[in-house]
């Protein structure tokens, strides 16, 4: 399994992914962090042609109002490398850098409401 959504691969895998740390709540009474029950995961391109770029920001589109999808990740709880599909995910408006010919550089997507 690779890098997708709804059962698709990318057409670009990313150069680097990670799960983004949960920002702390609060703390219980009994002295223990209180996280959101949800995670969320970063996807970043270095360099990104604007035809795959176009693959982001349509799959955004489809999901940005009421919609989820279903993404293909590296399993967070996984004693080795492999990828899980976790569904009913958001996902973040995808964010460029400069463009440089027929590309964009530092593309960065973060799927979100991932279910643990």
């Amino acid at each position: 399994m690779t890098y997708g959504f709804d059962g698709i691969d990318l057409t670009l895998q990313p150069t680097q992914g990670r799960w983004m740390p949960r920002m702390e709540l609060g703390t219980s009474g009994a002295g223990h962090p209180i996280y959101p029950g949800v995670r969320e995961f970063k996807l970043f391109w270095a360099v990104m042609p604007i035809v795959d770029y176009d693959q982001l920001r349509d799959k955004y589109r489809q999901v940005s109002i009421t919609g989820t999808t279903v993404a293909s990740l590296p399993d967070i709880n996984g004693d080795t490398y492999g990828f899980k599909n976790y569904s009913g995910c958001t996902l973040r408006e995808p964010e460029a850098g400069d463009y440089f010919s027929t590309t964009v550089t530092e593309v960065t997507l973060t799927v979100m409401n991932i279910q643990i």
